[in-house]
């Protein structure tokens, strides 16, 4: 599909929306089959206290900020032991940039994960805290990633993408790295043999034209790499972001967009099998519509999340697998659970 395709799809918003989302299903079914896959997985936040002030964000305090936390070893070893005794095949950590990190901090967590987990799939970090943590110890974002990888990291967050076009990043989070930055370090992720997400944030100041230049890019550093497990969409949660509250974003994604960021994703990223709905983002119900236009992942069971829930998310903490089955059949799908890499379980 062009550029002039996705956009032309992108600016739809009358009944053709059905047509889209119909041919995204199709697609969706030729490639995944008849299914709706989960993880089940527990998040684990170690840190909010962060340097940067990003606009999106809700989550993050500064030091001696009321709601300020930082979780010691032992407390991230017990929430380790925890999701392990929830039976959860997937940890995932991201945290906040705390002034006293570095890349020692980074591995430590990922081995006190291990030491609480052993048998788990660490899924951790993301570009900007590899990139932080590289500047930080004074050492290279491709030594970072391989010490990670040698404390036992099976595969990293590809957030911290947001819009992957720098004057919409200046607006909304002027802290964080680059384009290039986050392309490379996913690049060199993956020729470490380190598998990364793909996510998009959409939804607050970007245009049409910005959403399509994110998804070019990921659709070719995946021909490059093959290395993206999946991609998956992030609607934008308003409430209680500074970005809104100024008057820089608009409320969040309507339903329309979210229903055909699902399909024109679908449709366009011809190299990346899988397509997950955010039920943490757009809510469960609005998650099964996704998953009728093309989506075929319903994310993770989650417990304990916490960045959505800043920004002003709502039920975020748990999906029951029970009800994503209710979900999963009430469209005529069958649902099975996987691991982090899409392998059945």
């Amino acid at each position: 599909m062009s550029d002039e395709d996705a956009i032309m799809l992108f600016s739809v918003n009358d009944r053709r929306i059905w047509q889209i989302a119909a041919s995204a299903d199709e697609k969706r079914e030729k490639v995944t089959g008849p299914v709706v896959t989960f993880v089940r997985n527990q998040n684990i936040n170690v840190t909010n206290y962060c340097i940067n002030s990003c606009g999106f964000c809700g989550f993050s305090k500064k030091e001696g900020e009321a709601g300020g936390y930082l979780s010691s070893r032992d407390e991230i070893r017990n929430k380790a032991a925890l999701a392990r005794q929830r039976n959860v095949t997937e940890i995932c950590t991201v945290s906040g940039l705390h002034p006293d990190f570095d890349a020692e901090s980074y591995t430590d967590i990922i081995t006190t994960l291990r030491e609480g987990a052993p048998r788990v799939h660490i899924h951790a970090s993301n570009p900007m805290e590899v990139a932080y943590a590289a500047r930080k110890s004074g050492i290279t974002t491709a030594e970072v990633l391989q010490q990670m990888k040698e404390a036992g990291l099976g595969s990293l967050c590809g957030t911290a993408a947001e819009i992957l076009v720098d004057d919409v990043r200046k607006v909304i989070c002027p802290g964080k790295i680059p384009t290039d930055e986050w392309i490379r370090i996913i690049k060199e992720a993956h020729t470490l043999g380190i598998p990364t997400t793909a996510t998009i944030m959409y939804g607050h100041c970007e245009t049409v034209k910005d959403r399509i230049s994110h998804l070019s890019i990921l659709r070719s550093i995946q021909d490059d790499t093959r290395g993206f497990t999946e991609f998956v969409p992030l609607s934008f949660v308003h409430m209680n972001t500074p970005l809104f509250r100024k008057g820089l974003a608009r409320p969040g994604a309507t339903g329309r967009e979210d229903l055909l960021m699902t399909a024109v994703s679908r449709l366009y990223l011809d190299n990346i099998d899988h397509i997950q709905v955010s039920w943490v983002k757009t809510g469960v119900k609005m998650a099964q519509i996704g998953l009728m236009a093309g989506a075929d992942d319903l994310g993770g069971t989650m417990y304990e999340e916490s960045i959505s829930k800043g920004a002003g998310a709502v039920n975020t903490d748990y999906l029951d697998p029970a009800e994503m089955e209710r979900v999963a059949l009430d469209i005529g799908r069958t649902l099975h659970e996987r691991d982090t890499l899409y392998r059945v379980v």
